[in-house]
């Protein structure tokens, strides 16, 4: 994962802020009915030690958490009605004891689990989901997740066991999206928001119990807990270790039994002393560029730059093989996946023809790029790929992301950039995935600038098209994700590989995520 979120009230600002999202939750497709499974006791006193990458940089409650470290704690703290695995992509039931009952086109009713309860041992009440639901819609509480289920008109507690939900418009995704928001008790956020924000409590598997800032997170097994993955260790202790030589060190001391994004160059010493996996994700290197300005307002300067860049040399010198050459907007694994008729294949001459009709004999730019580490690696290459070609000259600035976006992108002060990016941490379907970078004004308004064109309206009439009518849904994304591949307002260069580390010796059912962070549901101590 690229960046951590930071917490800020302003809307706006989170979007700036999370304008380089690193790697995250994929979703599947279709809603899975969930089977119990029988899981043993955790044994008294069993323990898992972790290596996080990230350092808290937000609270922890769900209405406003966007911090790397601060969502994978809460994979483990609360509670959705529908929830992914993190590492399977599969749903499953969590705080809805069945699946979603739909009574016409708008109205759907969702029973609760029997006997869920929350870590101060209260029950978890229908009143708690209309609030959780209601707090995040709620445009005075401006949470950044209002935006993933805009179609949601209305909430309400039919009984103690039923909640009926009333949408503005059918929409197919309706079950997808109810990942989004996780359950909160009403009562505790109503004894102090604050409060509830540094201490959480929810009714997942593992109960809260301290984070202190650059050091760790402490959580402990909740016995009341009867879900599809109790804990089966009674404590976990994440440490919080930003610099990647003590989160190897770590691993490779036996000090925590895994660590997230490993080392590319670190892989093979540490699959020594245990397992190492790198794990296909969405998260991309992106290639945007301010499409009002001459002459990247011409889509063949755009593809040209596309053409250019040796891909394969990016994926073999700075990853290390742990990248996917972009051959689509999504990555080959995502279940949505089509190919592009538009495939930016490195073709150097194809780019200086392009070029040519274009009718340009001279290009000089400077390229604006982040200030991640991977992101640095790659820029040279990139340049050293435009500036072969004949006529071209590019200049390299890097830029702290909340700088880049700040006080360039913004304000249009910029010609092309390259930043990570991955609005899959928030959800997989590919109605969000699209939406976050072509819907809306944050980014084809204010940022590419791409808005006013026609392919931008009809790629919206596409995308209307496939949230309401799911029989043509694949045909209308695949329209969608060619008129973007051509038109290459913003569109990927690779989509990474995240390597994790763990102890198979040690760990029991442990499976490596395509996000930023860890999860431990289901898993134990041998």
């Amino acid at each position: 994962m690229g960046t951590q979120f930071e917490l800020n009230p302003s809307r706006r600002h989170f979007m700036k802020l999370l304008a380089g999202v690193g790697a995250g939750f994929a979703f599947s497709s279709t809603l899975g009915t969930f089977t119990n499974k029988a899981f043993a006791a955790p044994a008294a006193g069993s323990t898992i030690e972790a290596g996080i990458a990230y350092p808290i940089s937000t609270g922890f409650d769900p209405l406003t958490s966007s911090g790397a470290s601060s969502m994978a704690a809460n994979l483990h703290i609360f509670e959705g009605l529908v929830d992914l695995h993190p590492a399977t992509r599969q749903p499953y039931l969590a705080l809805a004891a069945k699946e979603p009952e739909q009574k016409d086109e708008t109205t759907y009713h969702i029973t609760l689990r029997e006997g869920a309860k929350f870590h101060d041992d209260t029950p978890v009440t229908t009143e708690d989901v209309v609030y959780s639901f209601e707090r995040v819609l709620d445009p005075a509480k401006a949470s950044l997740f209002a935006q993933f289920i805009p179609f949601i008109e209305s909430v309400k507690a039919l009984d103690d066991k039923v909640v009926e939900f009333k949408l503005k418009y059918p929409f197919a995704l309706f079950k997808e999206r109810l990942t989004i928001v996780k359950i909160v008790p009403k009562h505790a956020v109503e004894a102090g928001q604050a409060a509830f924000d540094a201490k959480p409590i929810g009714s997942g598997p593992y109960k809260f119990v301290s984070a202190t800032k650059d050091d760790r997170i402490v959580f402990e097994g909740f016995d009341g807990y009867n879900g599809a993955y109790p804990a089966l260790v009674s404590k976990m202790t994440w440490f919080l270790l930003s610099d990647d030589a003590a989160r190897v060190t770590a691993q490779e001391s036996g000090r925590v039994q895994a660590i997230e994004s490993v080392p590319y160059l670190d892989s093979e010493r540490l699959k020594r002393k245990g397992k190492v996996e790198s794990v296909q994700s969405f998260g991309l290197l992106f290639l945007m560029f301010n499409c009002e300005k001459a002459p990247f307002n011409n889509p063949k300067v755009r593809q040209a730059l596309h053409y250019a860049i040796d891909t394969q040399k990016l994926i073999d010198v700075v990853f290390l093989g742990n990248a996917q050459a972009a051959s689509s907007y999504v990555q080959t694994t995502h279940p949505d996946y089509v190919k592009a008729t538009t495939d930016y294949t490195f073709d150097k001459a194809k780019a200086e023809a392009l070029l040519a009709e274009a009718g340009l004999t001279e290009l000089k730019f400077e390229l604006l790029t982040t200030d991640h580490s991977w992101v640095k690696e790659c820029a040279p290459l990139i340049l050293e790929s435009w500036n072969s070609l004949k006529g071209v000259k590019v200049s390299l600035q890097h830029l702290q992301s909340g700088a880049l976006y700040g006080s360039h992108v913004d304000t249009g002060n910029f010609d092309v950039v390259i930043a990570p990016g991955d609005p899959s941490v928030f959800g997989n379907d590919l109605d969000l995935l699209l939406s976050w970078w072509y819907r809306g004004d944050v980014w084809p308004k204010r940022r590419f600038r791409w808005a006013n064109t026609p392919e931008y309206a009809e790629v919206q009439k596409l995308l209307d098209e496939a949230v309401k009518n799911p029989a043509g849904a694949k045909e209308a994304w695949t329209k969608a994700i060619n008129i973007i591949a051509e038109q290459a307002p913003l569109y990927p260069i690779v989509h990474r590989k995240l390597p994790t580390a763990w102890n198979d010796k040690v760990l029991t059912d442990f499976q490596p995520l395509p996000t930023t962070g860890l999860s431990f549901l289901g898993v134990g101590r041998k």
